[in-house]
């Protein structure tokens, strides 16, 4: 196992900070050809101890769990739940915490889901805006408390090119409001992600054996046919991105070239 020490920079080197600038072309470019694992390496040699990494405990979040405390062990792991999980996820995150020792770091939602529903009903069902208010309170504003809390500047996500739109648009270094992003898996298929998972003995998550491919709330999961992308079992097919992934600035935004979805 690599160990964080051994890929700390010198005392000439100081981190990256949230303020601090990446020439993103650069960054990129030197980062492409690099495997997964390198990524994982550069993100800890730069950031260091505001390194974090994000998990929705979705159906293959076990390679991207693996994967970076190979690397980085005790690495703060973000995991906002917004009380809308299945049982099964619950269960899940349980497993892999316990089996890979993750330092796992919980965030929620100001308000309950309960006391939501009791002012607003169920707004996710109204219409698209009322799926984004939703997602805006019981998910991104988390994670921007998250991000504060533990004083991230550069956040590791598990994103793949080949899942939606606007992720196929990205590259392995990004900044979003503020932060750093870097996707050490972009340019994996789904069979590399399979491969990985088998090669380790690792699980998916347990609803994928029942036909869902990409697990989020209760209410904004569906199973998928074979005609379908993984991502459209999610939020009734109005949308495929969660709001955590997306900028949420008009500049931001364009720049990105992002969908809209």
């Amino acid at each position: 196992m690599v160990g964080l020490t051994s890929i700390t920079p010198s005392p000439a080197k100081p981190p990256v900070t949230a303020s601090a600038t990446l020439n993103l072309d650069d960054t990129n470019a030197q980062l492409l050809p690099q495997d997964a694992a390198d990524r994982v390496r550069w993100a800890a040699s730069h950031f260091r101890d505001g390194l974090a990494m994000t998990s929705s405990f979705g159906a293959q979040s076990a390679v991207m769990l693996h994967l970076v405390t190979q690397v980085v062990p005790d690495i703060p792991i973000v995991w906002i739940d917004t009380g809308y999980l299945f049982p099964e996820t619950y269960q899940f995150a349980e497993q892999l915490r316990d089996r890979l020792d993750l330092n796992l770091q919980v965030f929620t939602a100001d308000i309950t889901p309960a006391h939501f529903e009791a002012i607003h009903g169920r707004a996710w069902e109204d219409s698209e805006q009322g799926q984004s208010d939703y997602l805006k309170r019981f998910k991104v504003e988390p994670m921007q408390r998250a991000i504060a809390d533990l004083g991230i500047t550069c956040w590791l996500a598990g994103l793949r090119a080949e899942q939606t739109k606007h992720r196929a648009t990205l590259r392995p270094v990004e900044k979003q409001n503020g932060v750093y992003k870097v996707h050490p898996i972009l340019n994996w298929t789904g069979k590399q992600v399979g491969d990985y998972l088998a090669a380790h003995d690792l699980p998916y998550h347990p609803l994928v054996a029942q036909g869902s491919a990409s697990i989020g709330d209760t209410h904004s999961t569906r199973k998928v046919t074979d005609q379908m992308n993984d991502r459209d079992g999610r939020f009734t097919g109005l949308r495929q991105e969660c709001g955590l992934h997306l900028p949420t600035t008009a500049e931001e935004n364009e720049s990105r070239g992002s969908s809209g979805l």
